[in-house]
């Protein structure tokens, strides 16, 4: 395994939220990277907070993650992970985190408890 990261959405807005976990996930910043079905759910949490559009792109900025598109092979795993996660109740963006970590032999980064009762061969680091 290397020392890669993948942040899920709930990581991220944690560190955004100052929610436990934050430190940690500030920590891994400026190495960590998130797919672009990740940034589309945090975009979506953060505007359903009522954050105008212009601050969400201020913060995202000053985040200057690398940004992983969603391809093919990762759609292909995301999708063949919906038996092996569908006790868990993890959405499709939540099996989209998990693809990229797998293919970027990476660890994903969650607050999501569900996560860590999952057997799979991928990497996740559990922020609380």
């Amino acid at each position: 395994m290397s020392d890669a990261y993948i942040l899920d959405a709930s990581a991220l807005l944690a560190a955004l939220h100052g929610e436990p976990g934050a430190e940690r996930v500030r920590e891994l910043l400026p190495s960590a990277r998130i797919g672009s079905v990740t940034l589309s759910e945090v975009i979506a949490k953060l505007q359903e907070r009522g954050v105008p559009d212009t601050v969400i792109d201020e913060i995202l900025d000053d985040l200057d993650l690398s940004v992983i598109p969603f391809g093919a092979a990762t759609a292909r795993r995301a999708g063949l992970l919906r038996l092996a996660t569908r006790s868990g109740g993890l959405s499709l963006g939540d099996r989209a985190c998990l693809a990229l970590a797998a293919e970027q032999d990476a660890t994903a980064v969650t607050t999501d408890r569900a996560w860590s009762g999952l057997d799979l061969d991928i990497a996740v680091e559990l922020l609380r």
